[in-house]
């Protein structure tokens, strides 16, 4: 619904869904079911891993209590952006209000943020483990990783807000539908006009690249320093070792930078891609992590699987 005054300058009350654009109507079952699955994933993994060491006193350790808070973020960001996109190919239900929509623009930014300064703490955390262990007990401490964790949460907050506020005091004369999966910033100001629009989109832009690029340099330099390290010692079980610990941090963060740095280079360098293609990309890198970071936690963390391992085996002599 989109209401016109008397300037020009039209008042949206709500935004459609559109989706992938390119979808025929006899897919959207199917294409509900898959999307349907992976937030079953995201519920189930995350929450698993959310009670598990909750649960487990023995894994209440530093790198563990970070695993806690990606599991949240991930669970957080599926809630926020799949549910609506599911009923709009389950129930047709492709409209959302322009307040929800810029409350799910919030969300989504702000936890991918929250994800990446989270990503730098867990590579301090490796760094200080295996660049200088000796000092590990004392600079990282439960209570120093609630501190670092709880800061990752409130750092963007602020960020976020600069951004909100200035999408929402744009005038909007453009369409009213958003051509993805849910509502992002440069789909809900693409329909904005005036000059101020591209000004609170480089904005935008400049707030990213800082929540993205800074925690990845430092993550960069860290996991560079460990793998020298590992690479210097001479006992080769104890590397294995030591690069096992590190195994689950490295495929996480890749996860999570690899995709997104494949976009914005092949953007850069004037690759194109479709829009639906665009679209399967954007849902691939936000919400594939999400899914498959509880199998990382469970299998290659080592303390995990064997807590997990001996937790059935005990199930099992007790049935």
């Amino acid at each position: 619904e989109i209401m016109v005054l008397s300037s020009n300058i039209t008042r949206i009350h709500n935004f459609f869904i559109l989706g992938f654009p390119g979808l025929s109507p006899s897919y959207y079952s199917p294409a509900s079911a898959v999307l349907f699955l992976v937030y079953l994933a995201i519920l189930v993994g995350n929450i698993f891993i959310l009670v598990f060491v909750i649960y487990e006193k023995s894994l209440q350790k530093p790198t563990y209590l970070v695993f806690c808070h990606l599991a949240l973020t991930d669970l957080s960001f599926g809630t926020v952006t799949l549910p609506k996109i599911i009923s709009k190919y389950w129930f047709g239900n492709s409209i959302i209000s322009f307040y929800e929509c810029f409350t799910q623009m919030f969300f989504v930014h702000y936890l991918g943020s929250v994800m990446s300064f989270l990503l730098l703490v867990m590579a301090l955390d490796r760094f200080i483990a295996i660049c200088v262990p000796l000092r590990y007990p004392v600079l990282i401490t439960n209570n120093i990783i609630f501190a670092l964790c709880g800061s990752a949460w409130f750092l963007p907050l602020p960020l976020m807000m600069i951004i909100i506020f200035q999408a929402l005091s744009l005038p909007y004369c453009q369409s009213n539908i958003i051509t993805q999966c849910y509502c992002d910033h440069i789909s809900i100001t693409n329909q904005a006009c005036g000059n101020d629009r591209k000004i609170a989109q480089i904005v935008t832009l400049c707030i990213a690249m800082f929540c993205l690029l800074v925690p990845l340099a430092f993550i960069l330099i860290s996991y560079v320093s460990v793998i020298i390290v590992i690479l210097k010692m001479s006992n080769s079980a104890g590397r294995s070792r030591i690069l096992a610990t590190c195994t689950p941090q490295i495929f996480i963060t890749c996860l999570f930078y690899l995709p997104r740095c494949f976009v914005y280079i092949a953007n850069l360098v004037g690759f194109s891609f479709s829009v639906d293609v665009r679209i399967l990309l954007i849902l691939l890198y936000s919400l594939l992590p999400a899914a498959v970071n509880p199998i990382i936690y469970c299998f290659k963390t080592q303390e995990i699987k064997h807590t997990l391992i001996k937790r059935i085996k005990v199930a099992k002599i007790g049935i």
